[in-house]
């Protein structure tokens, strides 16, 4: 009897065994990525009406500790012209987003690069979702690299020891990405190259500081930095002047949905602008500085003028002692219509479940992106550019709690400005962006050179569209043409040396 339970119980385990094995041969792999790799693929596409021939690079490189160790992988997508082999006098163009937390998919498939997604002329999503030549490119000009900072794209955090503090935060994240920019440059020959860097919103963070700390801690040197939709870049603002400085805004808005007065309305938004711009700076920041202690006749000046500007009633300015709230704003200029406005362009209008309330439901306009670009960048990435992965494509990908502390990313440009005769700053934003406004971006490059010296190197360009002005194509190729304008002219000629 013992013999026949012993040989039950070893048929069993075999057989458990068996099962076990044949379970794990037939395991799904992980979903994780090489911390190394790289898939090329040629193609062509029509800029300006010339062919241009490239390849494209998608591909992935470590991030390592101090000690050598790989803690991570970054996805990338590198494009090259293909009929230019002397890349001493050929551009390098390094492209990031922001967030914090968000993928390099915005302007890799909207703006600058080879193809552009599917969408109408004035952004919104269309169906098939897909992407087509990008007919304004700046290919033609220069080279251009996309990178997704860690956790967003199909960047991933590899060593689970690894500390979150090394990659989350304004200067952590500088830090890492010089570094990893520095092994990038080497590995593609490029340190001869011209280079560019561009950032978009938060991007505009990053690359200011990575200026400056490439320069410094990399000997790499830089002829350019754009700035699309700037931050902040640490630049102090509070109080009556961060109140004051959203009025512009608020008229462009306001214009755009037909919401001024009939005289307004009929002009030109470069003729409104301008006016409301000095009625800012001349009468709305001395009215706030004052305070409680305003004169009751000029409150109601003051608010009286800045209702005719921001299409808002005098009595709700005086009700919030005129410093209307974004969140307010774009709640309250087509309530009465039973619609919000965007924030990150306030062209787009939502609903929201109640019209009553001090902000709206939702941006309309980043739910418009998301609904556009997630479908047309798994699609390239995955099927054009033939880049094999289960991983997700992180639009926006967990990189929070983000240490904002120690933000000085203005004065990090400025400094490299002032060590780099060579380099050039060009700031982009669209007139009807909430999150990023067009006026306080002004206001920063004013502040950023307060000595005026370094004016002659730094230039802004406004475009009618929001925080991605280059989904409406009319201003797909004004923004492109000015960045291929920025390119050209901020390359010194022959044997300019680099002095004062």
């Amino acid at each position: 009897m013992k013999k026949i339970l012993l040989r039950s119980l070893l048929l069993v385990f075999c057989a458990s065994s068996v099962v076990r094995a044949q379970e794990k041969a037939t395991a799904m792999p992980e979903r994780t990525l090489p911390a190394e790799s790289a898939i090329t693929t040629t193609h062509e596409v029509t800029i300006k009406g010339k062919k241009i021939p490239y390849k494209a690079t998608a591909g992935t490189q470590p991030v390592w500790n101090e000690d050598g160790k790989v803690i991570a992988s970054m996805f990338y997508t590198y494009y090259e012209r293909t009929d230019i082999t002397n890349k001493a006098n050929r551009p390098l163009v390094i492209s990031f987003n922001g967030g914090p937390g968000s993928a390099s998919v915005w302007m890799h498939i909207a703006y600058t690069g080879p193809r552009v997604l599917n969408i109408d002329s004035e952004g919104y999503p269309l169906q098939p979702y897909g992407v087509k030549e990008n007919p304004n490119s700046i290919l033609d000009v220069a080279d251009i690299v996309y990178i997704d900072p860690v956790n967003t794209g199909f960047s991933r955090i590899l060593d689970p020891e690894a500390k979150k503090s090394v990659f989350f935060g304004v200067n952590a994240d500088i830090k890492y990405l010089a570094d990893w920019l520095d092994v990038f440059v080497s590995r593609v020959s490029r340190w001869s190259s011209p280079k560019y860097i561009i950032g978009e919103s938060y991007g505009t963070t990053r690359v200011s500081g990575l200026a400056l700390e490439l320069q410094n801690a990399h000997w790499m040197y830089f002829n350019g930095v754009i700035l699309v939709s700037p931050t902040g870049l640490g630049i102090d603002r509070d109080g009556p002047v961060h109140d004051a400085l959203y009025l512009p805004y608020y008229a462009a808005t306001a214009w755009y949905h037909k919401m001024l007065p009939a005289d307004l309305q009929a002009k030109d938004l470069d003729e409104i602008l301008p006016e409301v711009e000095e009625y800012t700076i001349d009468e709305v920041i001395p009215a706030m500085t004052r305070g409680g202690f305003i004169s009751e006749a000029k409150r109601k000046e003051v608010a009286a003028k800045m209702s005719r500007y921001s299409g808002i009633k005098e009595s709700v300015l005086l009700q919030h002692n005129l410093a209307i709230p974004t969140n307010f704003y774009w709640k309250e200029l087509l309530r009465d219509q039973g619609m919000t406005v965007g924030r990150l362009d306030s062209r787009y209008k939502g609903i929201d479940r109640q019209d009553a309330g001090d902000s709206r439901d939702y941006d309309p306009a980043l739910t418009m992106w998301n609904h556009e670009f997630a479908p047309a960048i798994n699609y390239y990435l995955r099927d054009v550019l033939n880049f094999k992965t289960d991983l997700q494509y992180n639009l926006f990908g967990p990189v929070h709690p983000w240490d904002r502390s120690g933000d000085q990313t203005g004065e990090n440009l400025r400094q490299a400005m002032a060590q780099n005769p060579y380099m050039h700053v060009m700031i982009q934003s669209g007139y009807f962006d909430g999150g990023t406004d067009y006026f306080n971006a002004k206001y920063s490059m004013w502040q950023m050179d307060p000595s005026g010296k370094l004016k002659d190197r730094l230039r802004w360009e406004g475009y009618r569209s929001g925080h991605m002005m280059y989904l409406r194509a009319e201003d797909l190729v004004t923004s492109n043409d000015d960045i291929r304008d920025f390119i050209q002219k901020s390359l010194p000629g022959p044997n300019k040396p680099a002095k004062y």
